[in-house]
């Protein structure tokens, strides 16, 4: 077996594999020219697109030529597969945006600029696009019997509750992307997620009957689950995105930092570019001294640095150990606004107010009794240190940057003050 499939296989990469001797040869022998596509169904891609972006990168740090497709054309179309239910279709200016932005996180990732094997990046609206309908039908759909469609799992899984013509017809599209990538880029390898195999087999089936003599190859990577049954990469505020303005990096650090233990060293395997050695050693931390967490923070830190930069992932570490140890007034404002995005937030106009009229104007005590209990008992801290003077007003001295006050009441319960 080759060195990068021997580490992919270590590291719970591979699902499946078509031809995996002839593969390995293959690797071995010259450098490759593989795929993965995209859709562009949102404005971002979120972390489920991360185990296949970064198994791009695994194959360029090891020789190999990566192409990223991005689904301009097969955006506009919809992939049933693991959908329960058709996608709502995005009108073409949507997804062109989509598209644009999708290829500038992917550069993240991807060397587009190496010397020896550049990355590159594909829209299949390229070809897609001005295929006329008598073309597709003849030259493309005449390669499929219904029959061999209908006993793929992502059309079976969808035969009760109803498929269109239109996502139907995806698995098609899909493999003419394989089929042209092979023809115009010399592409020999296709990845992707479990549940593209029906869709990676049907392309190699195209190129089959399509090209003389030809050889290619399929391999899907596991869809990452999580061992408490929950769905990967969902939180209570949605989908855990790779834009920074739509999930920030502390937001982004702190999924990572909260990993189960039963599915760590998973993830280390999956996410991270650390070597055996390493992984293995923090698989024994994991079993011996749990409490440290050693894994859950390495995880943390090696994924923030790789998707958000070294400057974000040590914002990231200062709003984390601020909040640990209660010192907010350490952080900016920007820092407060990510650090306290979820927490009851309320706009005060006056720039100076009683602590007892604030703690009822921000509903953090529901009555003015409550509230002398509360400051009285030392329950109430304002930007992490404890007050207990019952005329105390709130000055420019609390607040931070002059625009923010954090009140904290009992261990947990936070509150942010944010003034007009």
């Amino acid at each position: 077996m080759s060195k990068l499939l021997h580490d992919l296989q270590f590291r719970g990469l591979i699902n499946q594999v078509t031809d995996e001797e002839g593969l390995s040869k293959a690797l071995e022998e010259h450098a490759m020219k593989l795929y993965s596509g995209f859709d562009p169904t949102a404005d971002s891609l979120h972390i489920g697109h991360l185990l296949p972006v970064l198994t791009l990168k695994r194959f360029q740090d090891n020789g190999h030529y990566p192409i990223a497709l991005v689904g301009g054309g097969t955006g506009l179309i919809g992939d049933p597969s693991g959908k329960k239910a058709e996608r709502t279709l995005n009108t073409s200016d949507i997804v062109q945006e989509w598209s644009d932005r999708i290829k500038g996180q992917l550069s993240r990732f991807l060397d587009f600029e190496a010397e020896k094997n550049p990355a590159m990046i594909v829209n299949n609206y390229d070809w897609i696009g001005s295929l006329d309908v008598i073309s597709f039908l003849r030259d493309v759909g005449k390669n499929f019997g219904v029959n061999y469609m209908l006993a793929k799992d992502s059309v079976q899984s969808r035969i009760e509750s109803g498929i269109s013509f239109t996502e139907f017809s995806y698995m098609i599209l899909q493999s003419y992307d394989f089929l042209k990538l092979y023809q115009n880029n010399d592409c020999k390898l296709q990845i992707g997620g479990s549940d593209q195999w029906g869709n990676i087999t049907a392309g190699l089936e195209l190129i089959r009957k399509s090209e003389e003599n030809s050889k290619a190859f399929g391999l899907t990577i596991p869809l990452v689950t999580k061992a408490d049954g929950t769905k990967f990469g969902k939180t209570e505020g949605g989908a855990i995105w790779l834009d920074a303005d739509k999930t920030s990096p502390y937001e982004f650090y702190q999924f990572w930092i909260n990993t189960d233990d039963r599915d760590v060293v998973k993830y280390l395997k999956f996410f991270t570019f650390l070597s055996q050695e390493q992984i293995n050693e923090l698989e024994k931390e994991v079993e011996t001294a749990p409490e440290k967490r050693s894994a859950q923070k390495t995880l943390a830190e090696e994924v923030t640095k790789l998707v958000h930069g070294e400057d974000s992932l040590q914002q990231a570490i200062k709003i984390s150990e601020a909040l640990f140890s209660g010192d907010i007034k350490q952080l900016t404002g920007n820092e407060i606004l990510e650090g306290f995005k979820d927490v009851p937030t309320t706009e005060i106009d006056e720039s100076e107010i009683g602590l007892i009229d604030l703690l009822i104007q921000a509903k953090i005590s529901p009555s003015k009794r409550q509230a002398r209990e509360d400051i009285s008992n030392g329950a109430i801290y304002i930007n992490g240190e404890r007050h207990q003077d019952l005329n105390m007003v709130i000055s420019e001295e609390e607040k931070i940057d002059g625009k923010f006050t954090v009140i904290r009441r009992g261990k947990k319960k936070y509150f942010l003050i944010r003034y007009k």
